[in-house]
């Protein structure tokens, strides 16, 4: 069950790492009038249920948690849906490198923490330490980190275009 877990924890990044690198392809494989970052926000949550599923099949859950929880994971969540209601769908989605405006953002937590979206989900990750073996919350970051790497350079020559 560990190997699948670890899989399992691993399966959107490639996924992410091909929309970043490959955008147009994305485009043209959603086709015209259908919105990218919609339908990569909803191949997404799919991708996240695998990871808590992937997550839960090797954790062993106690109450209450350790105090370091709360603080964690509020933290962590906070900056998660902060980035989305400043960015919204296009903007949390990748919508930039599918050739949608979005503007440009200064408000926190944005100019304060570099990637505030993987930051957040990081601390909800570490948060969850008590209850899941650490070899799966430091994959699962990993991933992460490796998605920081990735996005840290864009090539605008690359972003998709709309299809008309």
């Amino acid at each position: 069950m560990g190997i699948l877990a670890g899989i399992g924890v691993l399966v959107p990044f490639p996924f992410y790492y091909l929309l970043w690198t490959y955008p147009q392809l994305w485009v043209n494989l959603c086709g015209k009038g259908r919105d990218p970052s919609k339908v990569m926000a909803l191949v997404s949550h799919f991708f996240k249920l695998i990871q808590f599923v992937s997550l839960f099949s090797v954790s062993s859950l106690s109450w209450p948690p350790p105090l370091y929880f709360w603080p964690l994971f509020a933290f962590g969540q906070f900056l998660n849906f902060r980035v989305y209601q400043l960015l919204g769908e296009s903007g949390t989605y990748y919508g930039v490198r599918f050739g949608k405006n979005i503007p440009w953002v200064t408000e926190f937590p944005f100019g304060y923490i570099k990637d505030p979206q993987y930051v957040g989900s990081i601390m909800s990750l570490i948060a969850c330490l008590s209850w899941v073996p650490i070899q799966y919350i430091l994959l699962w970051s990993l991933g992460y980190l490796f998605m920081i790497h990735i996005e840290s350079t864009e090539n605008p020559a690359t972003c998709a275009k709309p299809l008309s």
